[in-house]
């Protein structure tokens, strides 16, 4: 889907991929706290690509909508 020069498929395709990067990132050699804030921010990453990066996108009349739907999987 694109509009405008929008590919939103593309940017959501994108997310997906950042997901993914941030699962293979590597550990920087630090330890301590400052290890425990790079993997806590590296959670809250995947987490906000992931769920872009699955969400359903509809661009109408310049309105750009992600519907995600965060409810458990029976």
């Amino acid at each position: 889907m694109a509009d405008d020069g929008l590919d939103v498929d593309a940017m959501l395709t994108r997310f997906k991929e950042r997901a993914a990067a941030v699962k293979k990132r590597n550990l920087p050699p630090v330890g301590g706290d400052e290890r425990q804030m790079f993997i806590k921010q590296a959670q809250e990453d995947f987490m906000d690509f992931a769920i872009i990066g699955d969400s359903e996108a509809s661009l109408d009349d310049g309105i750009l909508t992600l519907t995600i739907d965060l409810r458990p999987k029976e």
